[in-house]
């Protein structure tokens, strides 16, 4: 089958994350809601991004801040409702933004009325979620830590995601071994697999453009090669995704694995954020990070893992490269300054796939501390990366007319905390060098999500790193140096660039000098900087100070 590539608006598109709790609350009950987005958007169209993605909105419990899905076709009312949600995806599109929505199959809530009936034993929801044949069946070693023992009056265990709260939807096991084990073909399985394309068909009828898809990955169990849930996927591409002739819907897999995840025929895209080599680049356990200024990281290892993927990929999809998230530590640790901060967006944005640029790290908002408490499953560190925006200088940072202590989560109380409001007002700060760079961002043919990557020097434990993007007439050259003191060598160039020469800076910080001679690069930069810079085909040299 010839590989169907993602949508051409993602080319050149940006995407910007909002957990929706703490982004804007319209009421004043301390929690954001839809309509406090929808009076937002003006300020998120500013930014330059192309698209919004919403963490759950649905009715939920709330014991896993909405991941723990109550309602697949509701809003839950702290938010609003569906009307709200109507005219999200209404004055987003006015806009020119386009909206996607977390869509979570991989289980529900325990309270979701599927689950009430499979423990009731009705039809076809008794087969919707993953029982054992019995209360004493614990499914043998591979399933026993899995499974959730003794809470309903049903005979027989349940297999549950993350929470014993969050039980499993079963599509089945793509090699069964066990008698409780159900195929993929099983025709209850068969119901609920049609029951959550039809999720996806009222989203998107109702507005949205696309999914971030969670746990897209491990839907389908022992499946050998990832067959079974690819032909999910695949079923949901040509049923919905491109019905009625649409073709820009645009699906992101939670999957961290590109090579599984962008087989051709299913999903647009993937994060590759769960290997372990990811943590080297910000979060290192060490201190070592390579995007420290103590220049004592090693990007190698995930330059490995990254072009082992994207080699396996290309033409098929994204490869997305989050900095941070709601599940993830916010890349500001609170000791970064902005130009450190200004690198690694200009990392993010310089890479290939498309760049998801989570709410507040515009501004540079930090990591709170443990001391954040902990709520609705949110344990840290998720939950000091879950603060609410910080809008201006006004009580709550402008997020919220309530009390402190109504609010979802504290705000960060810090005399020099950043906040929209100022930087708005400063010509240097952090919001408009990030403006400016989603801006080159779209502009630059080199930079498209699927123009070509070229490593050029990416030594083990050595600084700086650079790379090309492009091909043909529109090549540049990226440079990053994070470490806090001035590099500087040559090397031999790629055959395809080595009679190229250095134009003028596009974007850059701090002082860096490049110029090729007989096919080799050289180059010096100070500590923490980077420029990026076409190379064209004449001889020339010049200093980017």
């Amino acid at each position: 089958m010839k590989a169907k590539t993602p949508p051409a608006w993602t080319e050149n598109a940006v995407v910007y994350e909002i957990y929706p709790q703490t982004f804007y609350d319209s009421n004043g009950d301390g929690i954001g809601d839809l309509p406090g987005i929808i009076a937002k958007l003006d300020y998120v169209q500013s930014l330059g991004v192309d698209a919004i993605w919403l963490n759950p909105f649905y009715g939920s419990p709330m014991k896993d801040a909405g991941y723990d899905v109550a309602d697949f076709y509701g809003v839950h009312p702290r938010y609003g409702n569906l009307d709200d949600a109507r005219r999200l995806f209404s004055e987003a599109h006015a806009r020119g933004l386009r909206v996607l929505i977390d869509f979570v199959p991989g289980h529900t809530a325990a309270e979701h009325p599927w689950f009430q009936a499979s423990i009731e034993g009705r039809e076809p929801f008794k087969d919707w979620y993953v029982w054992t044949h019995s209360a004493w069946a614990d499914g043998g070693e591979a399933w026993r830590a899995k499974m959730v023992h003794g809470m309903t009056p049903r005979n027989g265990n349940y297999l549950c995601n993350f929470f014993a709260h969050q039980p499993a939807l079963n599509y089945g096991f793509a090699q069964p071994d066990q008698e409780w084990q159900l195929p993929v073909d099983h025709p209850n399985v068969q119901k609920l697999w049609a029951e959550m394309k039809n999720v996806q068909r009222f989203w998107l009828e109702l507005g949205a453009d696309g999914f971030r898809i969670d746990m897209a990955g491990s839907i389908i169990r022992q499946d050998t090669g990832h067959k079974a849930i690819r032909r999910f996927w695949r079923e949901c591409r040509e049923e919905i995704w491109e019905a009625n002739g649409r073709n820009d819907v645009f699906t992101v897999a939670e999957w961290s694995y590109p090579k599984a995840a962008l087989s051709g025929d299913g999903l647009h895209a993937d994060f590759l954020h769960w290997i372990p080599s990811y943590q080297t680049l910000f979060r290192a356990p060490d201190g070592k990070a390579f995007f420290h200024r103590n220049g004592q990281g090693d990007i190698s290892a995930f330059l490995k893992d990254y072009l082992d993927h994207y080699e396996a990929t290309r033409g098929r999809g994204h490869i997305c490269i989050p900095l941070g998230n709601h599940d993830l530590s916010r890349i500001n640790d609170g000791q970064s300054g902005p130009r450190e901060l200004e690198l690694v967006h200009a990392f993010l944005l310089s890479m290939p796939g498309v760049p998801f640029l989570y709410y507040g790290d515009e501004i540079g908002m930090r990591q709170l501390p443990e001391v954040v408490p902990t709520r609705e499953g949110c344990y840290p560190p998720r939950s000091g990366a879950r603060t609410p925006m910080q809008w201006s200088d006004a009580p709550n940072a402008g997020f919220s007319t309530a009390s402190a202590t109504q609010l979802w989560s504290p705000v960060d109380s810090a005399s020099n905390a950043p906040n929209v409001g100022a930087q708005e007002k400063d010509s240097a700060s952090l919001l408009q060098r990030i403006r400016q760079l989603i801006a080159i961002r779209r502009r630059e043919q080199a930079l498209r999500a699927s123009a070509a990557f070229t490593p050029v020097f990416t030594e083990p434990n050595a600084y700086p790193l650079i790379f090309a993007r492009g091909e043909g007439a529109d090549v540049a050259l990226v440079l990053f140096n994070p470490a806090d003191r001035a590099v500087e060598g040559g090397c031999a160039l790629p055959t395809e660039l080595a009679d190229r020469a250095i134009g003028h800076r596009i974007v850059g910080a701090g002082a860096v000098t490049l110029c090729i001679a007989e096919g080799r690069l050289h180059w010096r930069a100070e500590g923490v900087s980077y420029a990026l810079v076409p190379i064209n085909r004449k001889e020339a040299s010049i200093n980017h100070s």
